[in-house]
């Protein structure tokens, strides 16, 4: 069973995508801000991270770094960035951060789903290249 974890500051994100996933088969977790993603991002291997750029009301970046320290701990997560704050700007950078897909808020969970599973179903373009 994949496990999933969503980091949206807005709990009924959360509390939908956590619902639709379960009956989809994942395991899920959720966290609203990043403190409390940071440590189940330190106890648990996830498959994949859906996450919000904009975890506080500030600015982008707390998204960013976590889309940074998500990479570091493990090369193997998929990150998907949902957001409403999107340019192109921002997902290049979300990119080059390493983000493996970029969805704009509002977006169907069933659409959110196929880039899921699209993403576990492929190998990881972060992953080492063998020697």
């Amino acid at each position: 069973m994949p496990r999933l974890l969503v980091v949206d500051d807005e709990e009924s994100i959360c509390f939908s995508m956590s619902e639709y996933f379960s009956l989809q088969g994942y395991k899920v977790d959720t966290a609203c801000e990043m403190e409390e993603a940071e440590k189940l991002l330190g106890a648990t291997n996830y498959k994949v991270v859906i996450q919000d750029l904009r975890l506080t009301m500030t600015n982008n970046q707390d998204g960013l770094a976590m889309i940074r320290l998500i990479r570091e701990r493990d090369p193997q997560t998929r990150i998907v960035i949902l957001t409403a704050y999107g340019s192109a700007e921002i997902e290049d950078e979300a990119r080059r951060c390493g983000a493996d897909a970029f969805l704009r808020k509002p977006k169907p969970l069933s659409q959110v789903a196929q880039v899921v599973q699209g993403l576990i179903e492929a190998p990881p373009k972060h992953a080492p290249r063998p020697a």
